[in-house]
């Protein structure tokens, strides 16, 4: 049978866990590799999904829970990419909000898959700022027990991946990269650039050659996990837009910018939210990983008369309020000249974490004790 590469891709919410997905699956597929890629949400409609989607590379998602509580649909979505693109390299994205992913999730594959996989060391993704304000003893911006599970992630990596590196100077990268060294030495710490794609072929080579995952368990307070997760109100949705030759790079732009005036007004924490609004073979994607300097945009869905929004938010506050802002604003950036469509969106708050499996013990690579 054969045994093909997964790489896991931990990281908080906005650090750029999907773009690296992408940008790791051209290198692979330039070099004749044949890449899965599997993304995980709490809910269907996701941004994610539809951004890979785009490209030439299969995509499995699992939705409706984490990973690490619905193991057997990670499994099933690791065989069907194995058989359906004969995966010599499975990419898989967990929920961002998600920790203790080597209890959870690298020994139970290392163990009811081995033979099957090879698994590379655990990388977690951080942003930069937020990274360096937990250095500081700060909580980059969120609510205390969702800065916890931030510090879990990067407590149990094999390897941290710092991302969005051009946003830095020389001096500060070379700071904040020996601080993360000194805070977690368990780790490898590595850098990447978003714009410059620096460092993301090293990163690759590196856990393409190793398979020494998950090589530490960590305690972790499920009651304060659980409400890292909870204090989130989450949504996902999908929108069909009309109209009359609407410039749709403005109207995503007015959009994600009415939104983050919205949370910023309420001195809220973000989380992440995303969106990708597609017309025909165009699209934009936009991104909002905190405060109104944070809003990003990429790609361009043109003008035309059609297009479909599938928009993600994970903000500190209620389900239902979040719904109600995300709708107002919706409905204010629409009028006579421009129809909007709901066709799904869902609100809600992640209900507690129960891993399928939870080990207490490091499993071997391979599956050998």
């Amino acid at each position: 049978m054969k045994t093909t590469r997964l790489i896991l891709i931990g990281g908080f919410l906005g650090a750029g866990k999907t773009t690296l997905l992408w940008e790791a699956a051209q290198i692979l597929m330039k070099k004749g590799q044949r890449v899965g890629l599997i993304t995980n949400d709490q809910a269907s409609e996701l941004v994610d999904t539809a951004i890979l989607l785009r490209d030439e590379v299969k995509v499995a998602e699992v939705n409706g829970s984490c990973f690490c509580c619905n193991f057997p649909s990670l499994i099933d979505a690791t065989k069907k990419l194995k058989k359906e693109a004969e995966a010599d390299v499975i990419i898989a994205e967990p929920v961002g909000s998600c920790t203790d992913l080597s209890a959870t999730i690298l020994q139970p594959l290392k163990q009811n898959l081995k033979g099957e996989l090879l698994v590379s060391p655990l990388t977690v993704l951080a942003d930069p700022v937020r990274l360096a304000d937990i250095l500081n003893g700060g909580h980059a911006g969120l609510h205390p027990s969702a800065a916890y599970i931030f510090k879990k992630q990067l407590e149990e990596s094999d390897i941290i991946l710092i991302s969005k590196t051009d946003l830095l100077s020389a001096d500060e990268l070379t700071l904040l990269t020996e601080k993360t060294k000194i805070s977690y030495p368990g780790a490898e710490v590595k850098t990447i650039g978003v714009v410059t794609g620096d460092g993301i072929e090293s990163w690759l080579n590196e856990v393409l050659s190793r398979s020494d995952a998950g090589k530490r368990l960590i305690e972790v307070d499920y009651n304060v996990y659980a409400e890292g997760e909870a204090v989130l109100g989450w949504l996902n949705s999908t929108i069909e837009l009309s109209g009359k030759s609407i410039d749709w790079d403005i109207f995503a732009r007015n959009l994600l910018c009415g939104l983050s005036k919205k949370f910023d007004n309420l001195d809220t924490s973000v989380g992440h939210v995303k969106l990708i609004l597609e017309s025909g073979n165009r699209f934009v994607t936009g991104n909002l990983t905190g405060k109104e300097e944070t809003l990003s945009f990429k790609g361009s869905a043109g003008e035309s008369e059609q297009a479909r929004l599938t928009l993600n938010a994970r903000v500190e506050m209620s389900p239902e309020t979040l719904e109600r802002i995300v709708r107002d604003t919706l409905s204010f950036h629409t009028n006579d000249n421009l129809k909007s469509r709901i066709i799904v969106m869902k609100s809600f708050s992640p209900g507690r974490p129960n891993p399928t499996y939870r080990f207490d013990y490091v499993v071997a690579s391979g599956g050998n004790f």
